[in-house]
């Protein structure tokens, strides 16, 4: 039997579009329904941390590693799911150096579930070593989020700036200000998380409209693969603590919906600034959520 000619090499497939934000906002989920789409290849893993890494040197960058070895000629389009690149101020301006044709997608969520959640998680993560509730939305280092001190810039020290954005990352109006000011609305796809739970197949056909692609043949089933915590240590937080926060996240929330147009009526953080919503009951929900009386 004659020996088989090799197929000739598939070449490189490049990242053509990133989720760059937010984290705990469904990320992990829209990245997953998307690698079962037929034309999108799978990244080696979720987040790539390519443009939030301080170590690489980008006065002089080499982006060769930047991109995966094509498995299938029928894959177009590759994903970038780094949800901390909307928030890590420098991210985006790298993105656009490395392609400015990149199209670019975030999800948002209610800023007080969003946060609820985060601590939630670094909780779960780290017990003890993670901040209670107070500390954890108190702690806000001198330049944030307009730039990040030198102790917390590079993959070493992750987990401190999780430690130290949680509110930060809730600054979603200064957020979307900052990326359309570098990429066009048009390369721009937004999200509202409690919408794409709600509706995960109209979420997908926006967004394979988004990427130039042809919509499923047959969707993928929602999974919501980060899930919360059963229940976690530490004192969750007050009515108090959650209005004051409602109040100081009120002008982004607006932005937000100016920039974006998503729907933001149905926000805890909105209902709470409409008196729609007792803070003392949102600070009872957040307290069962975390296995705590009150």
């Amino acid at each position: 039997m004659p020996a088989q000619t090799p197929s000739p090499p598939l070449g490189w497939q490049a990242y053509t579009f990133c989720i760059a934000g937010v984290q705990k906002s469904g990320t992990s989920t829209l990245s997953a329904l998307l690698d079962a789409h037929v034309n999108i290849a799978k990244a080696p893993r979720k987040e790539i941390h390519y443009f939030d890494d301080d170590a690489r040197d980008w006065s002089n960058p080499d982006h060769s590693d930047y991109r995966v070895p094509r498995r299938r000629r029928v894959h177009t389009h590759l994903g970038d799911a780094t949800p901390r690149y909307l928030a890590w101020p420098g991210a985006l301006e790298r993105i656009r150096a490395v392609n400015p044709a990149m199209l670019m997608i975030a999800i948002f969520r209610d800023p007080l579930d969003r946060l609820f959640s985060h601590w939630m998680m670094l909780r779960d993560r780290h017990g003890a070593g993670a901040p209670d509730w107070t500390e954890f939305t108190a702690w806000r280092p001198a330049g944030m989020p307009d730039s990040i001190p030198a102790d917390l810039r590079g993959r070493a020290d992750r987990k401190r700036f999780q430690l130290a954005s949680g509110v930060i990352r809730g600054y979603y109006g200064s957020q979307v200000r900052a990326g359309l000011s570098l990429f066009p609305r048009d390369q721009w796809l937004f999200h509202d998380f409690a919408s794409l739970l709600a509706d995960h197949r109209g979420h997908l056909d926006l967004t394979t409209d988004f990427l130039g692609l042809s919509r499923y043949q047959e969707y993928p089933p929602l999974r919501r693969l980060m899930a919360a915590p059963d229940g976690v240590t530490g004192t969750t937080p007050t009515g108090d603590q959650l209005h004051e926060l409602a109040r100081l996240y009120q002008p982004e929330v607006e932005e937000l919906a100016k920039l974006t147009g998503l729907p933001v009526q149905g926000w805890n953080t909105t209902r709470l600034l409409s008196g729609e919503l007792d803070p003392e009951h949102l600070a009872e929900t957040y307290a069962t959520k975390a296995g705590r009386d009150r």
